[in-house]
């Protein structure tokens, strides 16, 4: 790694969205920390101080006496090599600014601020003249153990901190600095459960990906239930033995908790997580520990990504055909992917596992990027359920009713036999849409192009694209009729409400991402369904991600239409994947699992499929399509969003890109058009959506084409290569 003395400049990229990095000089007496490239370094920009990371020699463009000086080194490891050449990557990748992408690598607070000392107690003193109960606990406790910080030690005592703090004042207990605490480290030889011959057979090929130490992309396929975690549990003990680190991404970070319990059995303690509910003090001891290599194994959310490893050897992508892999704001930019350009910078094996995987992986395998390893039997001798479709046209529940006889049937049935039951629907709330009885108004959020959805549990009306929120007006604001609302259309409350008036007796709960706020309301729920404390689970997505309950015997789609709507270009295959990873929670145990899928279309290629237990015939189907209509992954798209307040300028900014698109044999491009989400949080939208053939470079054609594009200062351009919403 290259380094810099005394007078050398140097150029330092700050993690801001600026066009590059800036040029800096170390002071001519500088005898401080050695400086290289990754060092993370303090330098002045205007009137403020910036930490950046030092990103090789200065380009020269300033003249050296303009030159600002380097404040300081921080006393942090270095950026990785890989982690750098990730950063430029992706920018280059997502036309992004670089210091864009390098502020998703640095935004942990306080991680670069020297660790505050932390103080504990010991037993110093005689004891006070007044004992008490209390006062004796805690120094029991520091009598058969070391010094504990003040809130550990009445924690362990089972007292208050004020009983600490008396002793502390009567001269019973006196401080010490306490050192930085260790991370909990996997025990890889601890033996893992008992494998079947195709998982042993996987198990031991991604072993010897680890072990060989070289870039790998796997597609670990395996059905629902066939136990692909334990398989790539393997991989990471592999890892741990090797003295290396190794990183598993997840889809929703607040609902692991039966893959944390199973990770803990298998290596006899918790990974460190890494996601949003962290609190400050815990991401900023996670990412330093890291950083210096004392953190083996780390469990989180696409923003793990960026983590500074200095010793990665394996990366796992779980549920890897998951859309929330795929960051929409800011630096745009698809975590499974990138996951992939990582593996390959740090010259490391990448797993892929999903039970459904996406038609791009599939895609990958089939022209031998990907290798695969396939799980076809579900663990322990458990059998797939059985599905069947509901054909709705001549089932139809009453009025105002959402659950046809057949279903009804199956559940009254799983009552009686003491099983449990699951109902999805996909919608999140009360009601998708509220109307005026008298005029037929529809309450719309003020700020985006979208309905407000009822939620009567908190009594409010909100929008899920900006988060506004209101309670239902006394009056319509269009007729100025008094209040006579009519809610339309099921969400997972009002579904809940119906099964309650059914089956009163029924121990019920709702699982949707308004009631799990947390990762300890998640854990909480899991533990109820574990426990058999529920009798009929409802809930929307969330509920088909990775869990594991041998009572469910039965899952009811209540709507399995409802995602083949709209003209999104992968409406069939997130439905397929959706619906057969919601039904995959059924019968995971010795008992067998039904589905009931409730459909208007039971002839629909999806429904078909489904029905047959027929993937193959689906992924076969969808290729096609997708071939005959020039789409991913056999043709490349990139979204471009003009957005603004003033829609006369966003319009016309779109207008002036339409004329100026570059159009070929290999290059269309079509829009300009308002986004289907035309406003959203009060900016207006335009989109205008390129078409390649695959081998184009993308990124030059879009470089060239925006260069000329000059929008006025309001109107914001962002692309987006390779979407996944077109919202």
């Amino acid at each position: 790694m290259e380094e810099f003395t005394a007078g050398d400049h140097v150029s330092v990229l700050l993690p801001l969205p600026l066009a590059g990095a800036y040029d800096y000089r170390l002071p001519q007496d500088w005898q401080r920390q050695a400086v290289s490239v990754g060092s993370f370094v303090n330098v002045p920009l205007g009137k403020r101080h910036l930490i950046g990371v030092v990103w090789g020699a200065a380009e020269g463009g300033v003249d050296a006496s303009r030159l600002k000086e380097i404040v300081s080194v921080v006393a942090v490891p270095a950026m990785t090599d890989d982690l750098r050449k990730l950063i430029k990557w992706i920018a280059a990748y997502t036309l992004s600014a670089p210091g864009a992408v390098l502020k998703m690598a640095m935004s942990v607070p306080g991680a670069f601020d020297d660790p505050r000392p932390r103080t504990g107690y010991h037993l110093a003193g005689p004891p006070p003249e007044r004992m008490t109960e209390a006062r004796n606990r805690v120094m029991d406790v520091l009598l058969d153990g070391p010094p504990r910080s003040k809130s550990d030690l009445a924690a362990a005592a089972g007292v208050g901190v004020g009983v600490v703090s008396g002793l502390v004042s009567a001269g019973t207990l006196e401080p010490v600095e306490l050192p930085e605490p260790k991370s909990p480290q996997p025990d890889a030889h601890k033996p893992g459960p008992e494998l079947s011959a195709h998982q042993m057979a996987a198990a031991s090929s991604l072993v010897e990906a680890v072990a060989a130490a070289k870039f790998q992309a796997t597609l670990l396929d395996g059905v629902t239930g066939a136990g692909k975690t334990e398989v790539y549990f393997e991989a990471i003990a592999e890892a741990v033995r090797e003295g290396r680190q190794a990183l598993i991404l997840v889809p929703e970070i607040a609902l692991t908790l039966q893959w944390l319990k199973r990770f803990e059995q298998r290596f006899g303690v918790a990974p460190a997580e890494w996601h949003s509910d962290l609190r400050t003090a815990q991401r900023r001891r996670t990412w330093r520990g890291v950083a210096q290599g004392d953190v083996p194994v780390v469990v989180g959310a696409r923003s793990g990504l960026f983590l500074p490893f200095p010793n990665l050897g394996l990366i796992v992508v779980d549920e890897e055909h998951e859309t929330s892999f795929k960051q929409e704001e800011g630096v745009i930019y698809h975590a499974r992917d990138m996951a992939v350009v990582r593996a390959m910078q740090a010259e490391i094996p990448v797993v892929l596992a999903s039970a459904t995987p996406s038609l791009e992986t599939l895609a990958n395998v089939d022209v031998g990027r990907y290798q695969e390893l396939q799980l076809p039997e579900r663990h322990g001798g458990a059998s797939l359920p059985h599905i069947s479709a509901v054909d709705m046209r001549k089932n139809s529940p009453p009025s105002g009713k959402w659950l046809s006889q057949p279903l009804l049937a199956e559940l009254q049935i799983n009552l009686a036999d003491g099983e449990q039951s699951m109902l999805f629907l996909n919608r999140r709330g009360y009601a998708p849409l509220t109307l005026c009885r008298s005029c037929g108004h529809r309450l719309e959020c003020p700020n985006c192009t979208a309905w407000l959805v009822e939620h009567r549990r908190a009594g409010r009306l909100m929008c899920h694209h900006c988060g506004f929120a209101s309670t239902l007006p006394d009056a319509c604001p269009d007729c100025e009729c008094e209040a006579n609302f009519a809610a339309c259309g099921p969400g997972v409350e009002r579904l809940a409400e119906e099964v309650a008036d059914l089956f009163p007796d029924a121990r019920l709960a709702v699982m949707a991402s308004d009631t799990i706020s947390s990762p300890a309301a998640a854990a909480e729920l899991v533990r109820q369904m574990t426990d058999r404390e529920i009798d009929i689970l409802v809930g929307t997505q969330i509920v088909a991600k990775g869990h594991h309950f041998p009572w469910l015997t039965l899952v009811g789609v209540v709507d399995a239409d409802l995602g083949l709507n709209g003209g999104d270009l992968r409406a069939a295959e997130r439905t397929w994947q959706v619906l057969s990873q919601v039904a995959g929670r059924a019968g995971r145990a010795e008992r067998p699992g039904r589905v009931l899928l409730q459909t208007y279309l039971p002839e629909h290629p999806v429904m078909k499929t489904l029905v047959a237990a027929d993937r193959d015939g689906f992924v076969a189907l969808e290729k096609t399509a997708r071939r005959e209509h020039g789409m991913p992954p056999y043709a490349r798209l990139a979204g471009i969003i003009v957005s603004g307040e003033n829609e006369r300028d966003v319009a016309a900014t779109a207008q002036k890109l339409g004329r100026s698109a570059p159009r070929s044999n290999d290059v269309t491009v079509l829009g300009p058009a308002p986004a289907p989400l035309n406003i959203l949080r009060g900016r207006f939208r335009y989109r205008l959506l390129l078409r390649a053939r695959r081998g184009v470079d993308v990124q030059s054609v879009l470089r060239a084409w925006l260069s000329k594009a000059n929008p006025p200062n309001q109107v914001r351009i962002q692309v987006d290569v390779d979407p996944v919403s077109f919202l």
